[in-house]
């Protein structure tokens, strides 16, 4: 079953994760542009092109997509936490953030379920 990305809330709310994610690391300071920060945008970025790449194939597929989706917001959540640990980030932005990340994993977890669900039926 081919589904469109675009309706997902799944892939709704892993965009504004990415645009969050983009804004809150033009903060950070000059020496992390290579590091932290690529490192942060690539994988709030992987999130929603997973999500996209993998809507266009079968169940099967898909899931794997969701997965990579899956790990880089984990990869993400890491990321963010070191962040905040260096100071760049603010309490009230980690948490803000990282609850969007927690509830973006939530529902791809609840996803990947369904989509198990309707491959064993």
């Amino acid at each position: 079953m081919k589904h469109n990305f675009k309706n997902l809330k799944i892939w709704t709310i892993s965009m504004e994760i990415a645009s969050d994610v983009h804004k809150l690391c033009l903060s950070f300071p000059k020496n992390e542009t290579y590091g932290l920060v690529s490192q942060m945008n690539r994988c709030s970025v992987s999130m929603p092109s997973n999500i996209a790449e993998g809507s266009n194939r079968g169940n099967v597929h898909f899931k794997h997509f969701l997965n990579i989706s899956l790990g880089s917001s984990f990869e993400l959540q890491t990321q963010l936490l070191i962040a905040f640990q260096n100071d760049y980030v603010t309490e009230n932005k980690t948490t803000e953030i990282e609850n969007k990340i927690i509830e973006f994993q939530k529902m791809v977890s609840g996803f990947i379920s369904r989509l198990d669900a309707n491959l064993s039926s």
